[in-house]
């Protein structure tokens, strides 16, 4: 299923994007697509039922806004540095163990909304990166393979980055994370029976028309089973959490100088396959 969420910022409603691509209303059926849905099999069921009666009401789409697929997101979970071409790219030895840090829930935004270049900024840079969202409690999961079954499904995310704020700065990587608007979400969240191999996807993104990245999940140097199985070492993952998984080369930080990063006036285009795509106008904050 393709799951999104439809409306004015805060006041979104639940919606379906059927087989036919026609946008239907899920309001009636559930209150709202969070980590209480995913986590109730009746209540996805109920979800799937009326998906394939073909009786759900029609939305208009035409001028409708797309808001983050997800509500109420617990924690959002980075990898750093996940793909081999993007560690060569930056000249870092590919890690170990997963390098962990965290995006606060508030820099969540839909996939077409501005995206705010923070005041002071000249390093803004993009990402793009395969989102796992939780359905299961997962603690001290003992294998990849039971991994996968904790995940309730896959989004497109958005991982804007400052690298000043990031990396000169002093101190973690949170300061160059965190800012407004630094992670467009969706469209969809595509549940994970419509992803039966999460390492055979690609990732693309332009900026101003231009193509920046292009490449796949393949190039993972942390399988996304793995990711959730190591993180779980380490904090409890909950229905609603999501991990962003990392991204490939082809951001400005990997670039020869002058570096090309974000101004206002930008237009930053982003999809992986069978998870939709994104769109978003930079403005000064």
């Amino acid at each position: 299923m393709k799951l999104l969420r439809v409306g004015t910022a805060g006041a979104e409603r639940p919606a379906l994007l059927d087989a036919e691509g026609v946008l239907r209303d899920l309001s009636g059926v559930v209150p709202d697509i969070d980590g209480t849905l995913l986590a109730d099999d009746e209540a996805l069921g109920r979800v799937r039922a009326a998906a394939e009666s073909g009786e759900l009401p029609v939305l208009d789409a035409a001028g409708l806004r797309i808001g983050p697929p997800l509500a109420r997101i617990g924690k959002i979970v980075c990898i750093g540095l996940n793909y081999h071409d993007h560690a060569r790219e930056t000249g870092s030895e590919p890690p170990a163990e997963p390098v962990i840090f965290f995006k606060a829930a508030d820099t969540v935004v839909g996939p077409h909304d501005t995206v705010l270049v923070p005041r002071g900024s000249t390093k803004t840079d993009w990402e793009v990166e395969l989102a796992v969202v939780i359905g299961r409690t997962a603690r001290y999961v003992e294998s990849r393979e039971a991994a996968l079954a904790h995940v309730a499904g896959y989004a497109v995310s958005h991982d804007v980055s400052e690298r000043e704020f990031q990396l000169e700065r002093g101190g973690t990587w949170d300061k160059g994370k965190n800012c407004e608007t630094f992670n467009p979400l969706g469209p969809w969240l595509v549940t994970a029976d419509e992803v039966p191999d999460p390492q055979k996807l690609g990732l693309r993104l332009w900026v101003n028309g231009e193509l920046k990245q292009d490449g796949t999940t393949g190039e993972q140097i942390f399988a996304v089973s793995e990711v959730v199985r190591y993180v779980s070492q380490f904090m409890t993952l909950y229905p609603g959490d999501v991990i962003n998984t990392g991204t490939p080369a082809g951001v400005a930080l990997g670039e020869p100088e002058p570096k090309p990063f974000l101004r206002a006036g930008a237009v930053v285009e982003l999809e992986i396959d069978g998870l939709g795509r994104q769109r978003q106008e930079f403005k000064n904050a």
